[in-house]
Parts: C-alpha cells; structure tokens; sequence
C-alpha cells in the first residue's frame, strides 16, 4: 500500500511575520529557522519520506522559489515541482495536484502538509499519518490531524469534536477560525476542541470529486484538459488557467463545506507552527536566563528572554534587555519587543515604503 501514498508539501508563502530573515526573496521555509542544520522544507520532507515514498512527494510551491526547491530538494524531479503563478491560496493548489496525482494513480491516498511547521517526535507523527492513511484509503473522508491546545491561541482555527467518540478517527463537529481571547479560552476550558494544524489527508478520488460539488467553476477550468496533466504541456496549461482561479483556502472552499465527512484525529506529536518569533524562542535552546542565541555567539548580561539571531554568526554584547527579538541580516538590524512581534509585518511594509521594495 505505500506505493499509493502521495504527499504535497505547500510551500509558497513568504512568511512575513519572520520578516527581516524571511523575504518575498527568500522566505522561511527555505532558512534553518531553528539553527538545526538544515532547512524548514527539508526537515519536511524528511519526516514525510517515512510514511510516503520520496518520488512521491510533491513540492507545491511559487514559481519564484524554483530554484531555491531544487537546490535544497536535489533529490526531487522536475515532475514534483508544482509552481503556482501568481498566489491563490491552497485550493486551487490541492486540486491541480490532486489531479496530477490521480491521473498517475487512481487508488492514490495524499497527505497536503505545510512546509513550515515544527514537529518534535516524528516516530508519533508517522503512526497518526498512517492511521489517517488507512481510514480515508477507500472512504469518502477528509481527516485532519488536530493538536490538543495548551493556550488561548487566537491566531489558529479549532475544531470541536467529541473526545468521548470510540475511535482514533472522530467526526469533527465545526471548524472555528481564529476565535477571539475569550472563545478560545471557553474552548480549552470544555475540552472538546482542538487547534487545526492545517494537514489533511484524503483518497485523491474523493477530493476530486469534493471540489466539483463545493467548487464547480475552479473544477471545470482545471479539467478542461486533463490529458496534459504529467506532459510536457503542463507548465503551459497551468499559467494559462491558474490566475482565473478563485482566490479561496481549503478549509474555506471545501471543509466548512463538506456534511458528515469531515474527521478528525488528535495527534499524539507536539506540533509548534513556527508562525512568529516567539514560537521559535519557544522551541529553541535557551540559556539559563531563556535567551536564545541562534548562529550568534552571545554574552548577555541582566538579561532574560530575547531571541538574538544574524546571518553572520557575530559576537553579540546585550545588557539589561529582557524579552526582545534582536534580528541582525543584511542591510537591516530589527530590534522590537516580542510583544510587538505581530507588527512585523507594518513595520516590513513601513521599510519597503520608505528605504525600497527590496528590502521586503
């Protein structure tokens, strides 16, 4: 059955919030965010490689970043490489590669996984994946994976199941978008609801066939050919039909759509997003006074709680700073308190106003 599992790994953002390190150029799935040696999208790729057959993983991202996919995926095709023209967030993107897929294997099951996120015990993270696996092979499931949540996060989606439900594979009752402070803190508080982390699985047949009833104008401009699919004709087809495609996610486009085959599996891996600074500051290797240093060699005096990161690996002096984000690459040095770290992006757009859209 191995041979039928397929993943995509999307990786088209730019990652703004990581801005000066992440750019429009070179954004965050592509940088060794944590300092681990290796990139965000090829830690990615190797935790998918347990549970799916490398020549069956799909990098789905902007055209911009071929480049950067083949130098850092040298082991990858040109067949893998999807690329988007110009951005339409993820549905559009998980039915071209479902269509891809299920014209080279119709009995295909396929795991549609960011590029980005952080998981710490891959071994449990390969036992959900396949137990997802197994439950949507012939079924008519969507199955996302959903991480028991241990703060009011306001910056996730959540899922409400029942926790009661025999099974590892539960029915997901509603989805809520980023509630405010005090819906999400109810939600913790009952127990019965779970962050989305964005990771579906389904057979490739049934999400084809979801996107023609909850999408039908987006189905009927990517199936007017389908001959093309896996040719030479492809990149052609794709730039000439991509852009008419409505600006939509999956979980807007299909899940919220979707009645009675929509579930769920808690995860049994902790799961970190890496969506700001502080979620980096959080899994990284701090010193007795929680900073953390990251390709800097850091002496900090009366000092707690900074991220301290450059791209060339400086003697860094702090003294009585607490709980910053010290950002030391290129021409611009960010230094802001961590509280403020959700204005990264203003302040990213602020610079490209006034110094220049490069430094973007």
């Amino acid at each position: 059955m191995r041979e039928n599992n397929y993943a995509v790994i999307m990786a088209g953002g730019v990652g703004s919030r990581f801005w000066p390190v992440s750019t429009a150029a070179h954004p965050k799935q592509f940088r060794d965010l944590l300092g681990k040696g290796e990139t965000l999208i090829q830690t990615t790729f190797k935790r998918l490689s347990i549970v799916v057959p490398a020549q069956n993983i799909y990098i789905l991202t902007n055209e911009a970043y071929e480049d950067l996919v083949r130098e850092q995926l040298p082991q990858i095709n040109e067949e893998q490489v999807l690329l988007e023209p110009v951005m339409r967030n993820t549905a559009p993107a998980v039915l071209l590669a479902a269509l891809k897929i299920r014209k080279k294997n119709k009995d295909a099951v396929m795991i549609m996984a960011p590029s980005d996120h952080w998981i710490e015990d891959e071994s449990a993270f390969a036992l959900d994946v396949e137990t997802a696996f197994e439950a949507a092979r012939d079924e008519p499931k969507i199955i996302t994976l959903g991480v028991t949540p241990t703060f009011p996060n306001t910056g996730y989606g959540y899922i409400k199941y029942d926790p009661k439900e025999k099974g590892e594979v539960k029915s997901v009752k509603t989805f809520t978008e980023k509630p405010g402070y005090e819906q999400a803190r109810h939600f913790i508080s009952g127990g019965d609801h779970l962050w989305n982390a964005g990771i579906f699985i389904w057979n490739v047949d049934f999400i084809v066939r979801a996107f023609r009833k909850n999408l039908p104008e987006m189905f009927r401009i990517f199936t007017r050919d389908t001959d093309i699919l896996n040719t030479s004709e492809e990149k052609k087809f794709v730039k000439d039909t991509y852009p008419a495609a409505e600006n939509i996610s999956i979980d807007y486009g299909i899940l919220e759509r979707e009645k009675g085959t929509v579930y769920v599996i808690p995860a049994s891996f902790d799961w970190n997003d890496l969506g700001t600074w502080g979620s980096v500051h959080s899994e990284s290797l701090k010193d007795e006074h929680e900073n953390v240093a990251l390709n800097v060699r850091l002496l900090a005096e009366n000092s707690s709680g900074n991220i301290i990161t450059s791209d060339k690996n400086k003697v860094v002096i702090i003294d009585g700073l607490n709980d910053h984000i010290v950002v030391d690459e290129n021409e611009i040095l960010l230094i802001v308190p961590k509280s403020k770290e959700q204005e990264i992006k203003d302040i990213r757009k602020k610079v490209q106003q006034k110094f220049g859209e490069n430094l973007g």
